[in-house]
Protein backbone atom coordinates (compact mmCIF):
# COMPACT_ATOMS: atom_id res chain seq x y z
CA UNK A 1 0.00 0.00 0.00
CA UNK A 2 1.27 3.48 -0.69
CA UNK A 3 2.05 5.69 2.26
CA UNK A 4 -0.81 8.02 3.09
CA UNK A 5 -0.19 11.06 5.18
CA UNK A 6 -2.68 12.54 7.62
CA UNK A 7 -1.34 15.43 9.65
CA UNK A 8 2.25 14.29 9.49
CA UNK A 9 1.38 10.71 10.46
CA UNK A 10 2.05 7.89 8.03
CA UNK A 11 -0.75 5.40 8.28
CA UNK A 12 0.90 2.81 6.08
CA UNK A 13 4.58 1.96 5.79
CA UNK A 14 6.67 3.03 2.88
CA UNK A 15 7.21 0.46 0.18
CA UNK A 16 10.97 0.58 0.64
CA UNK A 17 11.04 -2.90 2.05
CA UNK A 18 9.31 -6.22 1.62
CA UNK A 19 7.49 -7.99 4.39
CA UNK A 20 5.81 -11.24 5.22
CA UNK A 21 2.24 -11.96 6.19
CA UNK A 22 2.56 -10.96 9.87
CA UNK A 23 3.93 -7.54 9.01
CA UNK A 24 1.42 -6.95 6.24
CA UNK A 25 -1.55 -7.83 8.47
CA UNK A 26 -0.23 -5.69 11.32
CA UNK A 27 0.38 -2.66 9.09
CA UNK A 28 -3.01 -2.93 7.40
CA UNK A 29 -4.84 -3.17 10.73
CA UNK A 30 -2.80 -0.35 12.27
CA UNK A 31 -3.40 1.91 9.29
CA UNK A 32 -7.12 1.20 9.21
CA UNK A 33 -7.60 1.84 12.92
CA UNK A 34 -5.42 4.96 12.89
CA UNK A 35 -7.68 6.33 10.16
CA UNK A 36 -10.72 5.62 12.33
CA UNK A 37 -9.16 7.23 15.40
CA UNK A 38 -7.78 10.30 13.62
CA UNK A 39 -11.00 10.66 11.64
CA UNK A 40 -12.78 11.58 14.87
CA UNK A 41 -10.79 14.83 14.90
CA UNK A 42 -10.16 14.72 18.65
CA UNK A 43 -7.66 17.50 19.21
CA UNK A 44 -5.82 15.80 22.09
CA UNK A 45 -5.48 12.44 20.33
CA UNK A 46 -4.42 14.05 17.05
CA UNK A 47 -1.80 16.13 18.84
CA UNK A 48 -0.50 13.06 20.68
CA UNK A 49 -0.15 11.17 17.38
CA UNK A 50 1.66 14.17 15.88
CA UNK A 51 3.97 14.44 18.88
CA UNK A 52 4.80 10.74 18.62
CA UNK A 53 5.56 11.10 14.89
CA UNK A 54 7.81 14.09 15.43
CA UNK A 55 9.64 12.49 18.36
CA UNK A 56 11.13 9.88 16.02
CA UNK A 57 12.08 12.36 13.27
CA UNK A 58 15.71 13.05 12.41
CA UNK A 59 17.33 15.40 14.93
CA UNK A 60 20.45 15.42 17.08
CA UNK A 61 19.95 11.64 17.16
CA UNK A 62 19.48 9.79 13.88
CA UNK A 63 16.18 8.05 13.19
CA UNK A 64 17.85 4.64 13.50
CA UNK A 65 19.00 5.40 17.07
CA UNK A 66 15.59 6.77 18.06
CA UNK A 67 13.83 3.68 16.71
CA UNK A 68 16.21 1.39 18.60
CA UNK A 69 15.49 3.36 21.78
CA UNK A 70 11.76 3.09 21.08
CA UNK A 71 12.14 -0.65 20.60
CA UNK A 72 13.91 -1.12 23.95
CA UNK A 73 11.28 0.97 25.74
CA UNK A 74 8.47 -0.96 24.04
CA UNK A 75 9.99 -4.30 25.00
CA UNK A 76 10.48 -3.25 28.62
CA UNK A 77 6.89 -1.95 28.70
CA UNK A 78 5.78 -5.24 27.05
CA UNK A 79 3.72 -3.61 24.31
CA UNK A 80 3.63 -6.08 21.41
CA UNK A 81 2.00 -3.60 19.00
CA UNK A 82 4.67 -1.04 19.86
CA UNK A 83 7.40 -3.64 19.42
CA UNK A 84 6.08 -4.55 15.97
CA UNK A 85 5.83 -0.92 14.95
CA UNK A 86 9.41 -0.16 16.01
CA UNK A 87 10.72 -3.36 14.42
CA UNK A 88 9.22 -2.22 11.11
CA UNK A 89 10.80 1.20 11.49
CA UNK A 90 14.13 -0.38 12.46
CA UNK A 91 13.95 -2.51 9.33
CA UNK A 92 13.29 0.61 7.23
CA UNK A 93 16.22 2.37 8.94
CA UNK A 94 18.61 -0.42 7.97
CA UNK A 95 19.13 -2.03 11.37
CA UNK A 96 21.00 -5.31 11.03
CA UNK A 97 20.02 -8.54 12.75
CA UNK A 98 23.22 -8.34 14.81
CA UNK A 99 22.32 -4.83 16.01
CA UNK A 100 18.78 -5.95 16.74
CA UNK A 101 19.87 -8.82 18.96
CA UNK A 102 22.08 -6.45 20.96
CA UNK A 103 18.98 -4.33 21.51
CA UNK A 104 17.08 -7.46 22.56
CA UNK A 105 19.83 -8.13 25.10
CA UNK A 106 19.58 -4.60 26.54
CA UNK A 107 15.79 -4.85 26.77
CA UNK A 108 16.00 -8.19 28.59
CA UNK A 109 18.61 -6.92 31.05
CA UNK A 110 16.59 -3.78 31.80
CA UNK A 111 13.18 -5.46 31.82
CA UNK A 112 14.08 -8.84 33.25
CA UNK A 113 12.98 -12.30 32.25
CA UNK A 114 9.35 -11.16 31.83
CA UNK A 115 10.55 -9.69 28.50
CA UNK A 116 11.62 -13.08 27.10
CA UNK A 117 8.19 -13.97 25.61
CA UNK A 118 8.14 -10.57 23.89
CA UNK A 119 11.63 -11.24 22.56
CA UNK A 120 10.39 -14.49 21.03
CA UNK A 121 7.53 -12.71 19.28
CA UNK A 122 9.86 -9.89 18.22
CA UNK A 123 12.31 -12.41 16.72
CA UNK A 124 9.46 -14.07 14.82
CA UNK A 125 8.25 -10.69 13.51
CA UNK A 126 11.80 -9.67 12.51
CA UNK A 127 12.13 -12.88 10.50
CA UNK A 128 8.81 -12.06 8.84
CA UNK A 129 10.11 -8.61 7.89
CA UNK A 130 13.14 -10.22 6.25
CA UNK A 131 11.01 -12.22 3.80
CA UNK A 132 11.15 -11.28 0.14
Amino acid sequence: MPARKIRNLYLYPSEKYTMGKLAQEFNEYRGKMNEVILGQQNKVINRLFNLDTNTYAEGALPVKTKELLGLVASMVLRCDDCIRYHLGKCHEAGVTTEELYEVFAVANIVGGTIVIPHTRRAAEYWEDLQQD
